[in-house]
């Protein structure tokens, strides 16, 4: 029998959880847009500290690198940015998770998140626009023109499925209008928005 995708050895686990959930990054780009190679799934996550305990649980130790639950404690206790990984160790594949916290983004995101079929089993997508804005904010400090690659293929795929006045409207809140002024001035497809 072959070896499960490594993205439904997380996704099936935090399922079982009944935390809510979305996937974005490469991922989301990926479902969205064109395919690509990628190493890691990065996941945004409600976690309380109460959940920690049981979220942990969840990767057991012989099969995933977890941190351990004071780092978890702590990063769920931020109010921004708060962030941990966890890796299968027979695959080597990563998950970036970032916890929700007060972030106003991710919390629109998640009431907004798509469930889709995923190799059987459900997977919950941010929604286009959350990853798009992602990915230009992440060009903006960064610089990889991987993202402004991924939101060209967005484009192209999911131009149908894009509302384009939330788009402007969460550009606008993350201070992005240069960085999508720019973007629309190199790519056809958004030079149509």
């Amino acid at each position: 029998m072959p070896d499960p995708n490594p993205i439904n050895l997380f996704i099936s686990k935090l399922n079982s959880l009944g935390v809510r959930y979305m996937v974005t990054g490469a991922v989301a780009s990926i479902i969205y847009g064109e395919p690509r190679l990628t190493h890691d799934l990065d996941i945004v996550i409600e976690l309380s500290i109460d959940d920690v305990t049981r979220f942990a649980s969840a990767f057991p130790i012989e099969y995933f690198y977890c941190p351990p639950l004071e780092v978890i404690r702590l990063e769920v206790a931020r109010q921004q940015r708060g962030h941990f990984n966890l890796i299968h160790h027979k695959t080597g594949f990563k998950a970036d998770v970032y916890v929700s916290g007060q972030d106003k983004f991710h919390k629109w995101a998640l009431d907004q998140r798509k469930c889709v079929d995923f190799e059987g089993d459900s997977l919950w997508i941010a929604p286009v626009e959350y990853v798009i804005v992602r990915k230009l904010e992440f060009y903006n400090e960064g610089g990889s023109e991987k993202h402004l690659s991924d939101i060209s293929g967005i484009m192209q795929i999911s131009f149908d499925k894009i509302d384009f006045e939330i788009l402007k409207e969460k550009v606008k809140e993350l201070n992005l209008e240069d960085e999508w002024e720019n973007l629309k001035k190199i790519d056809p497809y958004m030079s149509a928005k």
